[in-house]
């Protein structure tokens, strides 16, 4: 069988904090030079890059780019795309709580529906929709028939006692007597 090429065996990829030390020692290059061509004295110069070198300003600059871990080949190809949302940090300070706040569609979609069920409701109890007039509809006939029924259980009742008065009064009567 065929082996495999040379192609992919001996790649090698520098890790970026080779890569954050090797620009550095660039800057620290660079400003050598600027040092001895502005001032021109050695003397000067020195304590000028123990300063800068103990300074964490420019540590924190460099730290900031590489603050996401990088995946794979991330790290080495510097890709422009515009669809690509990055994501910022904000201190809480910067946060504005007091502004308008971004609702997603569905949440606004959830607000509408309770706020329409809100307005059902209230034209509901109004008596102003279909449903709510049909229900007072059957409430009126409700009562009407069991004002009926009251009505006729009165009389009954009404004909048993007097019924039960005659009786006793027959009775009563046909004693006497």
């Amino acid at each position: 069988g065929r082996k495999g090429g040379h192609k992919g065996r001996a790649r090698q990829y520098t890790s970026p904090e080779e890569i954050d030390a090797q620009l550095q020692a660039e800057k620290q290059k660079a400003r050598e030079e600027e040092e001895q061509e502005e001032g021109g004295e050695g003397a000067t110069g020195d304590p000028k890059k123990e300063k800068k070198s103990l300074d964490s300003d420019e540590s924190d600059e460099d730290d900031e780019d590489y603050q996401q871990k990088r995946k794979g080949v991330e790290g080495l190809i510097d890709i422009e795309n515009p669809n690509r949302v990055i994501q910022t940090t904000k201190k809480v300070t910067q946060l504005d709580l007091d502004g308008p706040k971004e609702l997603s569609r569905r949440e606004r979609e959830e607000i509408e529906k309770q706020k329409a069920k809100e307005r059902y409701m209230k034209m509901h109890l109004a008596g102003k929709t279909e449903q709510a007039k049909a229900d007072l509809a059957r409430l009126a006939i409700i009562r009407k028939q069991r004002e009926e029924a009251a009505r006729k259980k009165a009389e009954e009742r009404k004909a048993k006692d007097e019924a039960a008065m005659a009786g006793k009064r027959l009775q009563s009567l046909s004693l006497n007597k």
